[in-house]
């Protein structure tokens, strides 16, 4: 009798079955915690990204001075004495771009406003033709009253409103005298002031500014602080008038009046004229990046450190011993040398870490050693090589006949005339493999090399001067011309030997 056989459909006992695991679902409490902790990191990210902008591409007064405290300590000084005690003085600044200079004074008034005596004695007129931020001027208030005979006082101050304003002078947007004392009187709100628009002529507001300023005295009035920005354009005004009345003005007793120049001129004295010369203080605060490469690491330290009062303080301290991790990293100091061989500015390593902080997000929250390279590979693109990779095969080889031009006539000008022969030679002598371009179609090409930049008229061309005969030179160099070549798409085997060769083709 045979065994019968249980039917694989059939089910085996309850007590038998293997016991089947069930994927686990998340709770709603853990889904709630994560997306807070998501919420929570995109919120510091967000914070992060916030204080690198301000740092790096504003001129905040909140980061630190470095190498500077000794003209820091000068110049806060000399501005005290001026709100405090009414001393009216004058001073420049002295560096060359990038040095700090901008920097130096906002650190300097941000420490003064933060001073109540300060605070309440001081009228900034920084001029560089920046809108001042809402204040009272907006409102509607002015900054003198008639006073007794109907003459104006500047700042009086018992019936004055007093506020503190960062206007500014620069050199260049305020490019002649009559325009810069126009932006004068209508940031301090004279009464010949209505709405924006400035009446009178130059003499009339000259006399009227400085009727006003002269009415004061030390007791009543409250001191004027005047910032120049770009000093060394204002000397090219003409007889210097401006400059000769606001320093004429501070070596006076009356309204207390400092006037600060920015400058990156080092000669800048011998620019002024004698009486000028003689009224001014010849206060010089010099700045000079002289901070060596262990100082530089210290500053990008500093310059990517998240505050103490970070809100998130575990992602904070995260944060900060990574900075610590890249600073003592060789990759990262091999960037950061070739940097500080090139330039000790600081706006340039402002730039770098810039550039490297853009690549920071919730999926990458902190910086690698690889975006510090990738930031140093942007930092150092030149830029008129790559105007070259978009240039036509025709206009690659009128910069290659220009090069030929400078290495046989050693940096001579030239003119398009020449390139077109230089360019002839090539073509003549590689007929098979270019096309040869009718001389109207190689003009408009030079043309374009013009609207480009990449070749400069060495004088304003005249009306009767034939385009083909004007002197040009070339704006690059050997070294760019054969970099930019390497990587130009497709670029045709002869005009490659063309441009390696050491001789023009005779």
């Amino acid at each position: 009798m045979r065994p019968t056989t249980r039917p694989s459909s059939a089910r085996a006992p309850a007590s038998l079955r293997e016991p089947r695991i069930q994927p686990m679902k998340p709770s709603a409490v853990s889904k709630r915690k994560l997306k807070e902790s998501s919420a929570e990191s995109a919120e510091s990210i967000s914070q992060v990204q916030k204080i690198l902008r301000e740092r790096f591409c504003h001129h905040c007064a909140a980061g630190k001075l470095f190498g500077m405290e000794q003209q820091y300590r000068h110049l806060l000084e000399l501005l005290k004495r001026t709100t405090v005690h009414g001393e009216s003085n004058s001073a420049l600044i002295i560096g060359p771009r990038g040095s700090g200079k901008t920097t130096l004074l906002n650190h300097v008034l941000k420490d003064l406003r933060e001073m109540k005596q300060v605070r309440e004695n001081l009228l900034e007129v920084h001029l560089n033709g920046k809108a001042p931020v809402q204040s009272d001027v907006q409102k509607g208030k002015k900054l003198c009253k008639a006073g007794k005979g109907g003459k104006f006082l500047v700042g009086e101050k018992d019936n004055c409103q007093l506020f503190m304003r960062n206007p500014f002078l620069s050199g260049l947007l305020q490019t002649n005298d009559k325009v810069a004392l126009k932006e004068i009187t209508r940031q301090l709100q004279l009464e010949n002031v209505v709405g924006d628009k400035v009446f009178g002529s130059f003499a009339e507001n000259l006399a009227f500014l400085l009727e006003a300023l002269r009415k004061g005295d030390r007791t009543s009035s409250c001191p004027i602080l005047f910032v120049l920005d770009e000093f060394d354009l204002f000397v090219h005004h003409k007889n210097q008038t401006l400059l000769y009345n606001l320093f004429d003005i501070s070596q006076s007793a009356q309204t207390p009046v400092t006037v600060i120049g920015l400058t990156c001129r080092q000669d800048i004295l011998e620019l002024l004229e004698k009486r000028v010369k003689s009224r001014f203080s010849h206060r010089q605060i010099y700045l000079m990046n002289s901070f060596d490469f262990k100082q530089y690491i210290k500053i990008f330290k500093k310059q990517l450190s998240l505050p103490d009062e970070f809100p998130d303080e575990s992602f904070a301290q995260k944060w900060n011993n990574n900075v610590q991790h890249l600073s003592e990293d060789k990759t990262v100091q091999d960037v950061l040398q070739k940097l500080f061989h090139h330039t000790k500015d600081l706006r340039s390593l402002h730039l770098l870490l810039m550039l490297a902080g853009s690549a920071v997000t919730v999926h990458h929250p902190l910086l690698t050693a690889a975006d510090l390279q990738e930031a140093s590979r942007q930092h150092s693109t030149d830029c008129k090589a790559n105007i070259v990779h978009g240039l036509s095969v025709l206009e690659i080889c009128l910069i290659i006949a220009m090069k030929h031009l400078n290495e046989v006539y050693d940096g001579e000008p030239f003119n398009f005339q020449m390139v077109y022969n230089e360019f002839q030679k090539f073509i003549q002598r590689k007929a098979h493999s270019m096309y040869n371009f009718e001389k109207p179609v190689v003009m408009k090409a030079f043309e374009h090399l013009l609207q480009l930049e990449l070749v400069q008229p060495l004088e304003r061309p005249s009306v009767r001067a034939q385009r083909e005969y004007l002197l040009m030179k070339l704006l690059l160099d050997s070294s760019q011309i054969m970099e930019a070549l390497q990587v130009y798409p497709n670029c045709p085997t002869d005009v490659k030997q063309w441009a390696a060769s050491s001789l023009s083709w005779l």
